[in-house]
């Protein structure tokens, strides 16, 4: 099986980024919802327009993974946006890294992972954040692994379902936060 390939989405990919994030969180977390709730929240949250602004937002980087000629996963980048005290607006955030089942646990995930991080810190240091759900152990392991520790948590909602989220944080290198 070939590697997979992982470049930055183009603006005029907007219909894609939003196809593959709507299928990766069905695929992902689909069954935790009431099929019409999670159908107006993938509607909502991964709807062209928006995806059309986050790949035109310079503050923000989409990532996708292709593989035999089919998107496979991607990640999203940008300002830290989670409800956490801390949070300041020099920090960084990985919103979303997705990887349809099949390219799990294969490297596709670390690599995808590296490139969204450097890029977060092209400019220089600063703290980076991640929100995960409470139950995703494989996950908090895998950021655990990578400078990330918990610093709190919140509800992320989906329809009527609020999940426990945990707010993961890896400091920027010599600071004092």
């Amino acid at each position: 099986m070939q590697e997979p390939i992982i470049r930055r989405a183009r603006p005029d990919e907007a219909e894609i980024v939003a196809a593959i994030g709507a299928r990766t969180f069905s695929e992902t977390f689909g069954h935790l919802y009431p099929a019409h709730e999670l159908a107006a929240f993938l509607i909502e949250v991964y709807d062209v327009e928006r995806a059309r602004a986050d790949l035109a937002d310079p503050a923000k980087a989409t990532w996708l993974v292709e593989a035999g000629g089919e998107v496979v996963g991607h990640a999203l980048v940008g300002p830290c946006g989670l409800p956490h005290p801390e949070v300041t607006p020099a920090c960084g955030e990985l919103k979303r890294l997705y990887l349809l089942k099949p390219w799990q646990n294969g490297g596709t995930g670390r690599r995808l992972f590296a490139q969204a991080i450097d890029w977060l810190l092209a400019d220089g240091p600063r703290d980076l954040w991640i929100g995960v759900w409470s139950e995703n152990h494989g996950a908090q392991r895998f950021y655990e692994r990578h400078g990330f520790a918990r610093a709190g948590e919140y509800g992320f909602q989906v329809g009527s379902t609020t999940d426990r989220e945990f707010i993961l944080r890896r400091p920027a290198h010599g600071s004092a936060s």
